[in-house]
C-alpha cells in the first residue's frame, strides 16, 4: 500500500512538473514574445509583419496547439512507465 502511495505521489509530481513547464513555455511565447519583447522583435519581418506581432497573433496559438500534443504524448509515455496505460 505504501508503494502505491509513493507511485501515485511520483506520478502526480511528474504531471505537475509537466503542466508547470508547459504553462511557462506558453506564457513566455504569449506574453514575453508578444508583449514584453515586442520592441526587440519589431525589426524582424515574418509574412509582412513584425515578429512580435506575429507571436501575439499566431505564435501563441500555434505554440498552444504544439503543447497540447506534447502533453498528450508525454502523459501517454508516463502512463506506460507507471503501468497505467489503457
Amino acid at each position: 500500500m505504501a508503494d502505491d502511495k509513493s507511485k501515485a505521489a511520483q506520478y502526480w509530481s511528474t504531471n505537475l512538473r509537466l503542466i508547470v513547464g508547459s504553462l511557462v513555455v506558453w506564457a513566455f511565447v504569449s506574453y514575453g514574445c508578444g508583449i514584453l519583447f515586442r520592441p526587440l522583435l519589431s525589426g524582424i519581418s515574418v509574412g509582412g509583419t513584425d515578429l512580435g506581432f506575429w507571436f501575439a497573433q499566431q505564435g501563441s496559438i500555434l505554440t498552444f496547439i504544439v503543447l497540447i500534443f506534447f502533453y498528450a504524448w508525454r502523459m501517454n509515455k508516463l502512463d506506460k512507465e507507471m503501468g497505467l496505460e489503457e
